[in-house]
């Protein structure tokens, strides 16, 4: 296994409202993105890809129930795609698991017209950017 760098990101622990609604949806993507699941227990479930593994948890401390990505915090998360035609397949099978597409009236170039993204936002208001890689070039 390819020995950690310092700086790079260890993990990501995201409290959510819902633990089988998120395993819904962020495991479907996440599964989907190369990622395979890593740990589970009674109040979470983690997915990893390489050394870097993010964690989803429904913590008895949680305050809300619904994350607000306009507030402090975090925002979304953003995911590397392979082609255009595979970001694509995941917008179109994203609202069986959950995600709902942001800005259809802008899709795929809301970011701008020389980025080829999907924005998702699940049930419970947390959002996904998708970005191809590469979507100058035909896949």
């Amino acid at each position: 296994m390819t020995r950690p760098h310092t700086g790079m990101l260890h993990h990501v622990e995201i409290w959510v409202p819902d633990l089988e609604r998120a395993v819904v949806s962020f495991g479907w993507l996440l599964e989907s993105l190369g990622y395979t699941p890593f740990q589970s227990w009674t109040n979470g479930r983690s997915w990893q890809l390489g050394l870097t593994y993010l964690v989803f948890e429904q913590s008895p401390a949680l305050t809300a129930d619904r994350h607000e990505r306009c507030r402090p915090g975090l925002n979304h998360l953003a995911f590397h795609v392979e082609g255009t035609s595979t970001l694509d397949a995941l917008v179109s099978e994203a609202p069986r698991h959950g995600w709902s597409l942001m800005f259809p009236d802008r899709h795929p170039h809301a970011g701008g017209e020389q980025i080829y993204a999907a924005y998702l936002e699940n049930t419970d208001g947390f959002e996904i950017e998708l970005v191809a890689i590469n979507p100058s070039e035909p896949d």
